[in-house]
């Protein structure tokens, strides 16, 4: 479903994060068990990831399915094994693979599939050598933070099971995964807090009215403005498409690659569709439009100037320092209706500076 591009991050480790999407063609009365599902280098044929039992169960879900932890979701008793693909049906599998330093990335990777087929009458192995794909040679964008220097925390980036990392967008015929690498900024304060006094009122939060900056010089290509902001912390109602994203702006930095600085507040917009813009000119200031429920910065990398359809690659930052962690999922939906603002930062193994790293989901850092 995209190109497999090799990205660092804060782990220290060298992460391909990706989908590979898997149909039963057999008629509806026969199931496909999967056992497990190996990513190997094509040329060596070793084996450089793999998925079985329960983590497999985990990565695998029916397209169209709620995602795992979302309402509606009932995940499978532990001990069993799960991934059964009933006939006529097609799946996800999520593949989140982490090369420890020194490992060398395949150029190409291949995927090896085995378990049985099940009938009423029986049951036949199989194993299987599917899908050779070739990894991404072109480097991530290496980028300066989108926002204002401060203590910032990091929420529902890869590679965890987050609504940005596992959001399939079925758009023209297609799916997409058009948030694979986005990132919600929140501004946290000298006590660890994102919000004080009234969660029910916008200016009680640390990141509404903040600066969003140009992450990197390009050409405006699209704006849009005038989307009135929600009240927090009540879930949005799903707005149209068009206004997902909110007020945001677009800045193309590449060939093919856009940057997307969304959620703003009304009328805060200071540029033009044409504008060209340098690193670190203000864009507009951070709000709560468009499918948002608490202030916050969505921003990603985007393969088309449209949120709809667009496939999101991966990038890094020059530049920051982790100073913390937070273990629960605290995100957009439910940072308001926390019984305080405060969040519960602890160590992370990976405190310290960091240059041209991708920050892990719920890591908090300083730009």
């Amino acid at each position: 479903m995209t190109e497999p591009t090799p990205f660092h991050a804060t782990d220290g480790r060298t992460h391909l994060s990706y989908e590979l999407l898997t149909t039963n063609a057999l008629p509806s009365s026969t199931q496909v068990r999967l056992d497990r599902v190996e990513v190997r280098d094509a040329r060596t044929h070793l084996v450089v990831g793999s998925l079985s039992g329960q983590a497999l169960a985990d990565a695998a879900n029916p397209a169209g399915d709620p995602l795992p932890g979302a309402d509606g979701y009932t995940p499978a008793p532990p001990g069993t094994t799960p991934t059964v693909i009933p006939g006529s049906q097609q799946w996800v599998i999520w593949l989140d693979l982490a090369l420890e330093r020194g490992q060398r990335v395949p150029k190409v990777l291949e995927h090896h599939l085995s378990g049985a087929v099940v009938t009423a009458s029986g049951s036949s192995l199989f194993e299987e050598t599917v899908q050779v794909t070739p990894t991404g040679r072109t480097a991530p964008l290496n980028l300066n933070a989108p926002v204002r220097p401060g203590t910032w925390y990091s929420s529902e980036s890869c590679c965890g099971n987050t609504h940005h990392r596992r959001g399939l967008g079925p758009i023209n015929g297609r799916f997409d995964v058009p948030q694979r690498f986005a990132i919600d900024w929140y501004r946290v304060g000298g006590q660890g807090q994102t919000w004080e006094g009234d969660p029910a009122r916008l200016t009680s939060y640390l990141s509404y009215r903040q600066p969003v900056v140009a992450a990197a010089g390009g050409r405006v290509v699209e704006v849009q403005d005038g989307i009135p902001d929600n009240t927090p912390p009540v879930t949005p109602p799903v707005p149209p498409i068009e206004e997902t994203v909110g007020n945001h702006v677009t800045v193309e930095v590449a060939p093919g690659r856009y940057l997307l600085y969304a959620h703003l507040k009304p009328g805060s917009l200071r540029v033009r569709e044409g504008d060209r813009v340098e690193p670190g000119r203000v864009l507009g200031l951070i709000g709560n439009s468009g499918n948002s429920t608490t202030p916050h910065l969505h921003f990603q990398v985007m393969t088309t100037a449209e949120f709809f359809p667009t496939d999101s690659p991966p990038f890094t930052f020059r530049e920051f320092r982790v100073v913390g962690q937070v273990e629960p999922r605290i995100w957009d939906d439910n940072l308001g209706l926390q019984p305080t603002g405060v969040l519960p930062i602890t160590p992370s193994p990976y405190e310290g500076p960091h240059r041209a790293r991708y920050p892990l989901d719920r890591e908090v850092l300083e730009f």
